[in-house]
């Protein structure tokens, strides 16, 4: 018995020490980077609080008719709707994937900010973040393309460009719309970004930057190689032509609208950042999309846009170390609304209860609706007989 006691020691001390044998090399490489801060939990906004728009409260489980313009409260239980789960016998349409890369972009070459660094404001002016740690860095992407099983080959068709892709829900979701004949049959270009996140990173470069570039990237370097490559025709008509994301991906859709109306009048934003996002620093712009609805959009005669947009509750709220007043998701997004409606834009705002950023349940119970809202007014080929 003492025998195998020992033997039963000498394994229980072997076992112990073997992850930390196994972790000695290890202990000699460079230390990791710090981890950024936990981000604080956003607060519960009210969307009746003063200042905010008026807005329709629906039942519990309601949404939005898809022919209502103004802003609406949905409640707290997001239900998935049908549309976005795939049904039996709809045709599904095909999904093509192919990569980009930086090497090959005359406009968007790369660049990277360090891991785990940020930024510091401007002593002189805490709207503007000083960031030190940003280079140049390559860079791929991956876009898919979806062709709808409709779609005849080589005809013109209108398309929607989606930010952050790819995006299975949305071809889900037109998979079901264009079988019911609630939305034209479209092509969906869905674009990943060029990596990172927020001031200095190639994502924050090309989705928080308030001017043109963006939709000229995608006209000169995407549009083309999707024609090319899956034999589909593109339309030119701006009003067969929408755009689509989240966060800033959304802010991102909006500015290619604001800044190329003659190429998309449709737009559609979850979570939208329409806040002091965008680097380097801009002084026809100093306040990033935070200037959409406390300059652009109010002194600006209407474009000739359609825009649905969402935000949650409990939506981002000063997720960084600027304060400077244009970091709250659900101001900017409320301050909007009431831009939009002051210039007689038709628009759909949905203020969503238990909902944070970009919120995954209520994009699967909204976007068959929103879909369809952003839509309307365009053809839709009648059923065959």
């Amino acid at each position: 018995m003492p025998r195998l006691l020992s033997v039963a020691f000498l394994i229980v001390l072997m076992t112990a020490a073997g992850p930390a044998m196994a972790q000695a090399p290890a202990a000699a490489q460079a230390p990791a980077a710090p981890a950024p801060p936990a981000r604080p939990q956003a607060p519960t906004r009210d969307p009746h609080t003063s200042g905010y728009v008026a807005a329709k409260e629906l039942p519990d489980g309601a949404i939005p008719g898809a022919t209502a313009d103004g802003n609406f409260i949905i409640g707290p239980t997001h239900t998935r709707a049908p549309e976005m789960t795939a049904q039996e016998g709809v045709p599904q349409g095909y999904v093509n994937n192919f990569t980009m890369s930086s090497a090959d972009s005359k406009i968007y070459p790369g660049i990277a900010r360090d891991p785990g660094t940020f930024g510091t404001p401007d002593p002189n002016d805490p709207a503007r973040l000083i960031v030190t740690t940003s280079h140049s860095a390559p860079y791929t992407r991956r876009v898919s393309v979806y062709v709808p099983k409709q779609y005849v080959p080589g005809t013109e068709a209108p398309f929607l460009v989606g930010a952050d892709g790819p995006d299975r829900l949305l071809f889900t979701a037109l998979d079901n719309l264009i079988a019911q004949h609630r939305v034209p049959v479209m092509i969906a270009i869905s674009i990943g970004n060029g990596s990172g996140d927020a001031q200095g990173s190639e994502r924050g470069l090309e989705y928080d930057t308030m001017s043109g570039l963006y939709a000229e990237w995608v006209e000169k370097e995407v549009l083309p190689l999707v024609e090319k490559q899956y034999n589909v025709k593109l339309t030119k008509d701006p009003d067969g032509r929408a755009t689509m994301g989240g966060s800033s991906g959304g802010s991102c859709a909006l500015i290619m609208a604001w800044y190329h109306p003659e190429l998309y009048h449709r737009v559609l934003t979850y979570s939208g950042t329409y806040v002091n996002q965008q680097w380097p620093s801009n002084p026809q712009t100093p306040h990033g999309a935070w200037e959409f609805h406390e300059h652009l959009i109010p002194n600006t005669s209407a474009k000739p846009l359609r825009i649905w947009m969402e935000v949650g509750d409990r939506d981002n709220y000063n997720p960084n170390v600027m304060r400077d007043d244009m970091h709250d998701w659900v101001l900017a997004n409320e301050n909007m609304a009431k831009a939009l409606a002051a210039k007689g834009y038709h628009y759909q705002f949905v203020f969503a209860r238990n909902a944070g950023h970009t919120d995954g349940a209520v994009k699967q119970q909204t976007l068959p609706e929103a879909l369809e809202y952003l839509w309307q007014g365009y053809p839709i080929a009648s059923p065959k007989n």
